[in-house]
């Protein structure tokens, strides 16, 4: 196994652990006498099916999974609480992912739930949890709108809010133009696309910021949403902005959709950068 494979794996047992102590500490642990016994029963939440499973949820909930069981070869949760882990298929729809979780919490009496692939299932989802005073452990969406300034006390994350890391390409373009491209920064022209939803939105408003603030020529900002089956109209408008740069946040198979459009209708552009997903 690789040096990166184990980090990896380690991260992902590391944060699978975190989330079940954490449940475990909320709920109180059992007396000495059944702690061995108990198992710790687990909810994860992923798109098995619809266009978000090969856009990354299954590699998601692979990776949970993996961790579950190297959480369980040592022992289980603070070394004596097995875990056992429900799954259910949100099918990359937000009400689903709902229902699926008040199954999960209700019917099938888990201890915390984890996983969730989509900022716009995740947005919904974690006020309903929290009221419950379930936990939730975040993996995956990144959305601003997820957590930020909503006082949660049971839902957790382990990433940058998406209006952080979306004002680094900025940043990156701002001190590489010259070297790469030969353009002076205040000249670089910027294009800026994305999906519409939670997810799209905070990228692409930390992208605009990030623009602003390193004095690169914005030409176009333009949404769209991530089950449009067509995005000729996108390319089109892209053509006539004649952007150095794309900033693209997208899930997948809206990214390749966008891609297979812009290379048929002769887009141009220097670079692409994508945030995240695909």
């Amino acid at each position: 196994m690789t040096h990166a494979r184990r980090k990896v794996r380690s991260i992902a047992v590391a944060a699978l652990g975190c989330a079940l102590a954490a449940a475990l500490l909320a709920l109180g642990t059992p007396g000495p006498a059944n702690a061995q016994a108990k198992p710790f029963r687990i909810g994860v939440i992923y798109d098995y099916s619809g266009p978000f499973a090969a856009g990354g949820s299954l590699a998601a909930a692979k990776g949970t999974e993996v961790a579950v069981e190297m959480v369980n070869e040592k022992g289980g949760v603070l070394g004596k609480h097995k875990v056992e882990a429900i799954t259910a298929d949100a099918q990359s729809k937000a009400d689903i992912a709902i229902n699926e979780a008040e199954r999960l919490i209700n019917a099938e009496k888990v201890d915390a739930l984890v996983g969730i692939y989509a900022s716009a299932h995740a947005v919904p989802l974690v006020g309903k949890v929290d009221q419950q005073q379930k936990i939730l452990w975040l993996g995956v969406p990144s959305a601003t709108g997820v957590i930020k300034d909503r006082n949660l006390r049971y839902v957790f994350r382990m990433l940058p809010h998406s209006d952080q890391f979306g004002e680094l390409s900025p940043k990156f373009l701002a001190e590489n133009s010259k070297a790469k491209f030969g353009i002076e920064p205040k000249d670089l022209k910027v294009a800026i696309i994305y999906e519409d939803g939670p997810y799209g939105s905070g990228a692409s408003a930390g992208n605009e910021r990030g623009v602003q603030i390193q004095g690169l020529k914005l030409v176009l900002k333009e949404g769209y949403s991530a089950t449009a089956p067509d995005l000729s109209a996108l390319v089109t408008k892209l053509r006539r902005a004649q952007p150095d740069v794309i900033l693209h946040t997208g899930y997948n198979p809206d990214i390749t959709l966008f891609l297979r459009q812009a290379r048929e209708q002769g887009l141009r552009f220097k670079t692409l950068i994508g945030h995240g997903a695909g």
